[in-house]
């Protein structure tokens, strides 16, 4: 977390003074109300830096708050994040209370496919084993041998015991890891609403007005866009990357908040992002946070039998991952 100065620096750049100083008073609000909680709060990178920076204990991308979930000694788990991310921790943690702030901060990855579909392609094609997304619902993930996440998808494909899988549901995080691995790659259709509006125009407009700006793109854009950026790469392999090489410019191809977080991280590096937001994690806000909190409500709840099966797939990740 940061100092309140601290934070107040980060939020000056996009809030007014009024505004800041509202935020400011509901994160000391959240602060008293989780005081005497055995509560972890977890913040996704996509999440504004109010709650990145103002209230989460840990932050990170999807696998990294997947293996804070699963290690976890708290009671209570607060995710701030989307409605899957959510179930992932609940699997994890199927003893342990599991809050969200708003139950309909979803995912066009995920409502891009269903477990019966899966149950369909098994039928139909037995022996392929299947490979899910980790942004998935808890029912697809039950029925999949094992999921990935945008930084360990073409590692976890190589490491399966058979010549072709099939990896649902994000198309172009598939066709990209097909260009890391020799196995046959069987794909789905889905897509992310942010990442694939992402364009290699974005980058010839970017790299003609800033000449040495370094572009740097998620897995979830197009194969086209990773091809012609300088680096591809999961929310915290960006991360990871920015902060090794520090380049003087960045043309960043992922959710807003994204930057706006790396910012905080590095104020010497220079974003000139084509800026596009996610409506679903922008549904997650400290005034639902609050009330969350105070009165340990919107519980994660998920069928003992699907939570069963779906951790199967989740461990098979880490022990392939690992």
């Amino acid at each position: 977390m940061k100092t309140p100065t601290e934070l107040k620096s980060i939020l000056s750049r996009y809030k007014t003074p009024e505004e800041i100083e509202k935020i400011l008073d509901i994160i000391e609000d959240i602060h008293v109300a989780r005081k005497g909680k055995n509560m972890v709060i977890l913040g996704h990178n996509y999440m504004p830096p109010e709650i990145y920076y103002g209230i989460s204990d840990y932050t990170g991308d999807s696998l990294a708050l997947s293996r804070i979930a699963a290690k976890t000694n708290a009671d209570i788990i607060l995710f701030n994040g989307v409605y899957f991310m959510a179930e992932t921790a609940k699997i994890l943690n199927p003893g342990k209370k599991v809050l969200i702030s708003d139950k309909t901060a979803g995912c066009s990855l995920a409502e891009s496919v269903n477990a019966q579909i899966l149950r369909d392609f098994r039928q139909e094609n037995p022996g392929i084993p299947i490979v899910s997304y980790i942004n998935t619902s808890a029912e697809v993930k039950a029925e999949s041998d094992v999921i990935c996440t945008s930084g360990n998808a073409a590692i976890i494909i190589d490491r399966i015991d058979s010549d072709t899988v099939f990896f649902i549901p994000d198309v172009y995080l598939a066709r990209n890891a097909q260009k890391q691995t020799r196995k046959k790659i069987m794909f789905w259709n889905g897509k992310c609403m942010v990442h694939e509006l992402f364009s290699e125009t974005d980058i010839s407009l970017a790299r003609k007005t800033f000449p040495n700006v370094q572009v740097v793109a998620h897995p979830e854009c197009k194969p086209e866009v990773t091809a012609v950026s300088d680096y591809t790469g999961s929310t915290s392999q960006i991360e990871k990357y920015i902060e090794q090489y520090k380049p003087g410019k960045v043309l960043l191809l992922t959710e807003c908040s994204m930057g706006d977080n790396i910012r905080g991280l590095h104020p010497e590096v220079e974003f000139v992002s084509s800026c596009q937001i996610c409506p679903y994690m922008h549904r997650i806000t400290l005034e639902g946070i609050l009330k969350s909190i105070k009165e340990e409500i919107y519980e994660v709840t998920i069928d003992e039998k699907i939570i069963e099966k779906a951790a199967r797939a989740l461990n098979k990740m880490f022990e392939l991952g690992s």
